[in-house]
């Protein structure tokens, strides 16, 4: 039996949202999520489904529990449309994923369709988009105390790219984070035996990949007035990218308001590195 956890990447794009990111300059959601577990947890294994695919045959019973965890990727899809034929094989896995127990996290779409697939609802933002750095996230009540968020700040500032917002929680969940733009920023859910712990926010992203993901979506962020027109986009992305860059750039994260939550890796990530020590490698060892 190895030592070395074996996971499970599930990528939420449909196929046509994934070339567009790689169209973009952006890595597919997959592959982030890959390089991020592989630096996180060296040795671990990782494989890659994509739910949306026509055709694709999902794990199931004993080839879902082959794997020591999940871990889901962003979408842009919606998940309150269950009748999308990209959605429901979606709901379908992470139903099985509780049934089988399999420990899971996520990003983003993870806290939707967990909460969709043990009975919560989420809905269009009433809000709107939320976009680019969510900002004085802060650790609920619940949140201060769970393994999620051991060594965390209880408030920091994280990279985010989302419409949907979940608006009631189901049985056996409780929100661990907030901000004042979306009440559930992070959940923990057990549900049939099954836990899923998650985020609304973006730990898989840096600076490169918000500013390539900005550029895919740049015509649909200027009808949502984040910028007045290409040219002002373009000028915004370039300084994510020269940051990027450069990440001694005093001036660029003064101007662009970020700080080491959202430039440190090892902060970034550190709710990532915790599913893993306080969720995953314990289960395998039982």
């Amino acid at each position: 039996m190895s030592t070395e956890p074996h996971f499970l990447v599930v990528d939420g794009y449909s196929r046509e949202g994934r070339e567009d990111l790689a169209a973009g300059g952006a890595t597919t959601a997959g592959e982030l999520y890959r390089k991020m577990l592989e630096s996180v947890s060296p040795g671990c294994t990782v494989d890659v489904i994509y739910p949306a695919d026509p055709g694709v045959s999902l794990p199931g019973g004993t080839a879902l529990e082959q794997y020591d965890g999940l871990a889901w990727t962003g979408s842009s899809l919606t998940v309150w449309k269950s009748d999308d034929p990209n959605v429901i094989p979606q709901i379908e896995l992470m139903k099985a994923a509780y049934r089988h127990q399999v420990p899971s996290f996520g990003s983003c779409w993870a806290v939707q369709i967990g909460a969709v697939a043990a009975g919560g609802r989420c809905v269009a933002h009433p809000y709107g988009r939320e976009m680019g750095i969510a900002r004085k996230i802060f650790l609920t009540a619940e949140g201060q105390g769970h393994p999620l968020y051991h060594g965390k700040p209880a408030v920091f500032d994280a990279f985010i790219s989302h419409d949907d917002e979940v608006t009631h929680l189901p049985p056996g969940a409780v929100c661990l984070a907030s901000n004042a733009y979306t009440r559930v920023q992070a959940v923990a859910i057990t549900h049939q035996g099954g836990v899923l712990w998650a985020v609304q926010y973006h730990p898989e992203y840096d600076l490169h990949e918000l500013a390539r993901l900005m550029h895919c979506r740049t015509q649909k962020l200027i009808g949502l007035s984040f910028f007045a027109d290409a040219a002002d986009a373009a000028t915004y992305i370039a300084r994510l990218e020269a940051l990027h860059s450069d990440p001694t750039r005093k001036d660029l994260a003064w101007q662009l308001g970020i700080d080491s939550d959202v430039m440190n890796a090892d902060v970034r990530t550190l709710e990532v590195r915790n599913w893993i020590e306080q969720l995953v490698l314990p289960t395998m060892r039982r």
